[in-house]
């Protein structure tokens, strides 16, 4: 089992890498006519790729019986955070060069960005809280804390879905995921068997 963590960080670091090439003119398609939105896209469909799939351990390992799969739930959850960092860093670098007071005019006109900031500052408290010495020091409290990462990936998918100007399939289905793994996890909560007795 310890080898598999090894392998899981090299592969959510991969597609980093793969932009890295890309970006070099090494290997790949380039980055097409707008490199700036391109490698923006890229980052911010990973960020969303990997918080899905943190959201997806859970119910594979309750549908698999396969506990150890959590050990890989925290890595996770911070290649999505260290992804979803770099999208809005891309934004502000290569779109607004640091033009904090264009980033307000943004903010106000683009309502899709204000959704997006809204999901990357959610998973600020859950990275910094994610160790096990934050676990015990907050104790029910983190289960509480981390249940942020179901707004943030709502907001995340949400900001997918307005960012799309035309073809709105491929957000969809991020949508989709999400609306299935939030619904897996209310069928298996005590609050529905409460709403169910009327309780």
């Amino acid at each position: 089992m310890r080898i598999y963590k090894p392998l899981l960080f090299a592969a959510c670091l991969l597609p980093l890498v793969w932009l890295g090439l890309r970006i070099a003119g090494v290997a790949g398609p380039g980055l097409g006519a707008n490199p700036a939105e391109e490698l923006q896209d890229e980052l911010g469909l990973w960020a969303l790729r990997l918080l899905l799939l943190t959201l997806c351990v859970t119910p594979v390992v309750r549908l698999l019986k396969m506990p150890r799969l959590y050990r890989f739930r925290r890595m996770l959850g911070l290649y999505a955070f260290f992804y979803c960092m770099l999208h809005p860093l891309a934004y502000l670098l290569l779109d607004l060069q640091l033009d904090f007071a264009h980033l307000g005019e943004d903010l106000l006109k683009r309502t899709f960005i204000t959704v997006g900031m809204g999901a990357a500052l959610l998973l600020i408290p859950l990275a910094l809280t994610s160790t096990r010495g934050w676990q015990r020091r907050l104790g029910r409290r983190w289960n509480r804390l981390h249940r942020l990462i179901y707004p943030a990936a709502i907001l995340a998918c949400w900001h997918f879905y307005w960012q799309v100007k035309a073809d709105t399939a491929e957000p969809l289905v991020y949508c989709a995921v999400l609306a299935l793994l939030l619904g897996l996890r209310f069928w298996w909560s005590p609050l529905r068997g409460r709403l169910f007795r009327g309780g």
